[in-house]
């Protein structure tokens, strides 16, 4: 469709004037250019459909930038969202009329704080927000405290519990926004699991609500000051863990897995457990299912559960080598038993690891809070496969069906904070009709 004279003429000279990006309306048929002296514009007026009026616009606007009339390539598209475009073109890209190219444009890492401000400007997105606050550079610009403000506000409308996340995680680097706004997110998090995810993932040791350290901590670390003055992994980890920082973390997790909504929420959640306590398993994610990591956790310290513990069912003696990154075996909580509570042990012929061993040599009682920390430093997808083979179960029925593997967590949690309460059940049982 060829354009009329008026309206090529117009965009002509808006070309000519080299703008610093294009924008087009293309509900209200108006083509925007920004320039260093501010805004123009250029109401068009179609002589055909809008649609194809539009197309022809672009082609117009893209032979002039990229000598090229056929728009934005098409195939260029999931290449440059991937953050593949040269960063010499990404002011060529903004200033198509594309989305997809400012996406392109907002995804790569030579983005500079001034190209983010004209990308900004010519598409303000949600998505478009968290990609440049992704990149260190922009976060720490001018640019990161608009874009922070701007997620902080669309965060009631976003709907994907991952976007929350990650939106929340964005918003709360250091510098964005002021304390009394993060005050108010804190409390809104009250009833959004998600948001403490984000709160978890951006300031483990640093949340807002601070709670009392635990109440052996000061002990712990002063027997442990060899150790951590000789570099020993764990026993940093063991008092980090018992720091008003550490309770902290595991008292707002707690709080996450006690009524998560939905699996992405509870995968969430244990990427945080095994983050946290990484260095116990520099491998990753073991895969591990409950039985297998509860008796893993027991062969770390030395200790193994007796067969009698294990409730009705075939007993086992399957053991994991001490201070292995991984195991295997089986076993359970005894039927009945107080959350929280240990079941019967036994010492190991396995050799413990150095690092466990002088920790256990300073601090013989710590062996439950080693175990403990194994056992959440294992937490993954082996725990929820055999439980929930249907990704789209959730709400009470997804918890209920995860009890088996919440509650060992839960307990293990709790040993960890030194409280032996079950504060984590949160869901009623259900009544059956009279």
């Amino acid at each position: 469709m060829e354009l009329s004279n008026e309206d090529r003429l117009r965009l002509n000279v808006l070309l000519a004037n080299r703008p610093q990006a294009i924008r087009i309306d293309e509900s209200r048929l108006i083509v925007y250019g920004l320039s260093p002296r501010g805004e123009a514009k250029v109401a068009l007026n179609p002589s055909g459909p809008a649609e194809a009026y539009l197309r022809a616009v672009k082609e117009l606007i893209s032979g002039h930038v990229l000598g090229s009339p056929g728009g934005y390539p098409v195939y260029l598209r999931r290449w440059t969202r991937m953050g593949q475009m040269r960063d010499q073109s990404l002011e060529q890209l903004l200033m198509l009329g594309e989305s997809e190219a400012v996406v392109a444009a907002v995804g790569s890492p030579g983005l500079t704080p001034e190209l983010a401000r004209r990308a900004w400007w010519a598409m303000e997105d949600a998505e478009n927000a968290r990609r440049m606050l992704a990149n260190p550079t922009i976060a720490a610009s001018e640019m990161g405290p608009l874009l922070a403000d701007y997620l902080l506000e669309y965060l009631p409308f976003e709907t994907e519990h991952e976007t929350m996340m990650d939106s929340v995680r964005l918003i709360l680097q250091p510098g964005l926004v002021s304390d009394e706004r993060i005050a108010d997110l804190w409390r809104k998090s009250a009833r959004k699991p998600a948001y403490l995810i984000g709160f978890l993932r951006a300031r483990p040791d640093d949340l807002p609500e601070q709670p009392e350290p635990r109440a052996d901590a000061e002990a712990i670390a002063a027997a442990l000051a060899e150790e951590l003055r000789a570099g020993n992994a764990l026993a940093g980890l063991l008092v980090r863990v018992t720091s008003a920082g550490g309770q902290g973390f595991l008292k707002t997790l707690s709080a996450v897995l006690a009524k998560p909504p939905n699996q992405d929420i509870v995968s969430a959640g244990f990427d945080l457990l095994r983050g946290y306590f990484s260095v116990l398993r520099p491998a990753g994610d073991p895969d591990l299912t409950i039985d297998a990591l509860l008796a893993d956790g027991q062969a770390f310290v030395g200790l193994e559960r007796q067969p009698t513990s294990l409730g009705s069912g075939a007993p086992t003696s399957a053991t994991v080598p001490a201070g292995s990154d991984s195991g295997s075996g089986s076993g359970s909580d005894a039927p009945g038993a107080e959350p929280g509570s240990e079941p019967a042990l036994e010492p190991l012929s396995n050799p413990l690891s150095p690092n466990v061993r002088r920790i256990l040599d300073q601090l013989p009682d710590a062996a439950p809070d080693l175990a403990a920390m194994r056992v959440l430093s294992g937490a993954g997808y082996g725990l929820i496969r055999p439980l929930l083979p249907d990704p789209t179960t959730l709400g009470s029925l997804m918890r209920r069906k995860l009890t088996p593997v919440t509650e060992p967590l839960q307990a293990r949690i709790a040993r960890l904070r030194g409280v032996s309460s079950a504060p984590w059940q949160t869901d009623p049982p259900r009544r059956r009709p009279i």
